[in-house]
């Protein structure tokens, strides 16, 4: 996998900010804000939180590993967050919680360590 450059925080917060909007009840943006926002969030997370014992997923964009600990390298992780892109940044801004989610069925943690993540939420409360 390639490496990725740091993410800069004024492209993160402008492309959260852009679809703040949606998340507030508003129109869904084009997939390609979405996106934006999803992957540079999550990109930020593993470089905050960085190491391979958790792999978070927002399928269709991205999957990163983060938290320090053991490191992960063949088949299915053992610690492992899913959520759909508008769960994730809620979790971002802090629209919702990572309990809150999980409880809704709106995010699937499996593992011990999962859970660890919610340290670093919210990511750029807005």
């Amino acid at each position: 996998m390639p490496a990725h450059r740091d993410v800069d925080p004024a492209e993160l917060r402008s492309a959260v900010l852009a679809v703040l909007d949606w998340l507030d009840g508003g129109d869904a943006p084009d997939r390609p804000v979405v996106a934006a926002a999803v992957r540079l969030s999550a990109r930020s997370l593993a470089q905050s939180a960085p190491g391979n014992s958790v792999e978070v997923r927002v399928p269709p964009y991205v999957a990163v590993q983060c938290v320090v600990g053991p490191r992960h390298t063949r088949g299915t992780p053992p610690n492992v967050v899913e959520t759909d892109p508008r769960t994730w940044l809620e979790l971002v801004t802090g629209r919702t919680g990572f309990l809150a989610a999980e409880a809704a069925g709106r995010l699937t943690a499996s593992g011990t360590r999962a859970g660890d993540i919610e340290h670093w939420l919210p990511i750029l409360p807005g």
